[in-house]
């Protein structure tokens, strides 16, 4: 089996594409996972609670 550059560069274009498009759709099955919903919230919220004034 002999790999030439032309080779390598196609197989890791079209994999990468196939690898960055799985990752991307996992992130969102985890964003909008219902579980993770309670733990989005409160850090939506927390971020608020302590700087409620300006700094010194």
């Amino acid at each position: 089996m002999d790999l030439d550059y032309q080779s390598v560069v196609a197989f890791s274009k079209s994999w990468g594409l196939f690898y960055l498009i799985a990752l991307s759709i996992g992130v969102l099955v985890y964003t909008f996972w219902p579980k993770n919903k309670k733990g989005f919230d409160q850090a939506k919220k927390s971020i608020l609670d302590k700087d409620d004034k300006p700094w010194n």
